[in-house]
């Protein structure tokens, strides 16, 4: 074999006229961009097949032309050079080239000095060297058509016998994309849990700055990020590699009551339909505007510490000792050892009430638990319990099933079994009675002390008459000053001048301007008389007003004050408890004064005192 086996060949041919996408042009080779990668791409495939190879072949770009984004032939004068040449491959050099090995993506070949023959005749071996152009050629051959390292190629060639197992080929991973993502874009979404700031400018390091925001209507709260796909990659035979898909997210999943989804040009939102309070079910993740807040972290000075709420509050939690609820209506589903305060609406605990309160000013008070220790009071509302122990007690109407050492006063109470109680009210019901321990058994009708109202009565009353015969002296007083004839002409004169009944000549105005100075001081005597008259008849009626009032008062207090009792076991007492029907409520006290006034029996008259049997009472009786 010649010597130009060992070396590599230089010359070049002639593009063939098949490769209708390979372009011989200014000496080189060049790709028809138009007609594109895969025409090239088999074209090239066609050209290594027939035994021939490219010449100064510049890898990156062949691989750009085949691989990547097509380009504006327009840009490129329609061609793009990639190679100097076409040059055949000899089979002898063909030998010198060794089968790659491939596995996980890589291909590796082990770079070991090669020989071929020297001249005929002298029987000794020659050492040849690789060329990179040809070793691209065999590993396309080999179906290594992607990702070849030119560098580390040569690297290889020119240390032959040094190199070892090289890694001349890797297969380009795919880019994984982006899921597509839910953001935040309201601030109000977040909680602010640093001490309140007050108007003196202090803090309240027993308050939360903004534990529950409120939310406005149109209010955008969340936005969805729309996934980015990822890049594909590319196996050592150039086959395309796909990108995992990036996962989508649904907002319509996350839109609760209150909330819809907007879809504009900026992209996909979730938006507050309604004012409320943003709450998010901990299991559907759900986000919904209330105008309730629902939260399930208690009440605490880690959680939330004291709350003023301008809606509707419920509590899954516990509610902390010494700890503050405010709000419209409460709702409580664990335990509570602080305090209730309801401006409105219902308070319903469905668990214990101990050491703690539960006020509501306008509204009712439904405990299903235990009230231990406790004061609940409605101003203006009912209160209903299941068993109550050691707790004061006030309301419009009171039930309780079962009470223990407790001090109750409304309206209308109703007591299943009372054991050591004082219970009074205009109507008191109870089923049994009996005392406990050192506790006494009170049972008290609450009646109008009326003493005052007749009192109050009688001296307006006599207030209002010294008016009304004022008012009659002084329209005496008028009806005989007009009756003196000079006036009585004059102003019957000067009325029909007023209502142009009749039309003074100029002769005749002299006259009547002499005749109202004639009668001028009487004129002004009736004037002050008849001020005196509308004073009179102002206080008159204000009295008259007030003795309404009072009289009112008094029929609304007249109803009947009554007590039954079903059975007592034990020492019982009944009193009469005199109480001032000033319109003011007679249960409406405050939690010290109410003690006071059940207990001290030197303000109540006995009615009954026994310990068997059963009673009844009533004022009309």
């Amino acid at each position: 074999m010649s010597t130009e086996i060992a070396d590599a060949p230089t010359s070049s041919a002639q593009v063939e006229p098949g490769l209708a996408s390979i372009l011989h042009r200014d000496g080189a080779v060049c790709a028809d961009i138009a007609a594109g990668g895969p025409a090239l791409l088999a074209d090239i495939d066609r050209l290594i097949q027939s035994g021939r190879y490219l010449l100064g072949l510049d890898f990156p770009v062949l691989m750009r032309l085949l691989y990547g984004p097509a380009a504006d032939p327009a840009d490129s004068g329609g061609a793009v050079r990639f190679a100097a040449g076409v040059a055949s491959f000899d089979m002898a050099r063909r030998g010198l080239y060794r089968d790659p090995r491939i596995r996980d993506g890589e291909a590796e070949y082990g770079f070991e000095p090669v020989f071929g023959f020297a001249p005929a005749g002298s029987g000794q071996p020659l050492q040849a060297t690789l060329d990179r152009d040809e070793f691209i050629a065999h590993m396309w051959g080999k179906g290594v058509r992607f990702g070849v390292d030119t560098a580390a190629v040569d690297s290889g060639i020119a240390s032959m016998g040094a190199a070892g197992l090289v890694t001349v080929a890797t297969r380009l991973e795919p880019t994984a994309g982006i899921d597509a993502q839910i953001i935040e874009v309201a601030g109000e979404l977040h909680r602010s849990d640093a001490p309140k700031l007050l108007a003196n400018g202090k803090l309240d390091l027993l308050s939360f700055q903004n534990r529950f925001p409120q939310i406005t209507p149109g209010t955008r709260l969340l936005k969805k990020v729309p996934a980015q796909p990822g890049t594909p990659g590319r196996e050592l035979s150039g086959a395309l590699i796909a990108p995992p898909v990036p996962l989508d997210a649904d907002l319509a999943l996350l839109a609760g009551a209150g909330t819809s989804v907007e879809r504009t040009g900026g992209g996909d939102f979730l938006v507050a339909q309604q004012p409320g309070f943003l709450n998010v079910d901990p299991k559907t993740h759900q986000i919904s505007i209330d105008a309730k807040i629902i939260s399930h972290d208690g009440v605490s000075s880690r959680t939330t510490g004291n709350l003023q709420l301008t809606g509707d509050y419920e509590e899954f939690g516990e509610v902390q000792e010494m700890r503050v609820i405010e709000g419209e209506g409460i709702t409580i589903h664990a335990d509570v050892f602080g305090k209730i305060i309801s401006r409105g609406g219902l308070v319903l605990l469905h668990r214990n009430l101990v050491g703690g309160s539960a006020t509501n000013k306008r509204g009712d008070i439904t405990i299903e638990g235990v009230a231990s220790g406790a004061v609940i009071q409605a101003k203006n509302g009912a209160v209903t319990l299941q068993r109550a122990e050691n707790c004061i007690i006030s309301g419009t109407r009171v039930r309780v099933e079962h009470a223990v050492n407790c001090d109750i006063i409304g309206d209308f109470v109703s007591v299943g079994q009372a054991e050591g109680c004082a219970l009074a009210g205009r109507q008191v019901t109870v089923a049994s009675t009996t005392p406990r321990r050192d506790s006494e058994m009170l049972v008290l009708a609450l009646r109008p002390d009326c003493g005052k109202i007749d009192e109050v009565m009688a001296r307006v009353g006599e207030r209002v008459a010294q008016f009304a015969a004022r008012v009659a002296e002084c329209k005496a007083e008028v009806e005989r000053m007009t009756g003196e004839p000079d006036v009585r002409r004059y102003v019957t004169l000067a009325s029909k001048v007023r209502k142009q009944e009749i039309t003074l000549t100029p002769e005749q105005l002299p006259m009547f301007q002499k005749m109202a100075l004639a009668v001028g001081p009487q004129l002004k005597a009736i004037g002050k008389v008849s001020l005196d008259i509308k004073a009179a008849e102002t206080e008159q009626q204000a009295g008259q007003a007030l003795i309404d009032k009072l009289a009112q008062q008094r029929s609304d207090s007249a109803q009947v004050s009554s007590v039954r009792i079903g059975e007592m076991r034990g020492d019982t007492q009944v009193r009469s408890l005199p109480f001032n029907p000033d319109g003011s409520s007679a249960y409406d006290l405050a939690p010290r004064d109410i003690k006071a006034r059940l207990r001290t029996s030197a303000v109540s008259t006995l009615l009954h005192a026994g310990s068997s049997g059963e009673y009844a009472w009533a004022s009309d009786a």
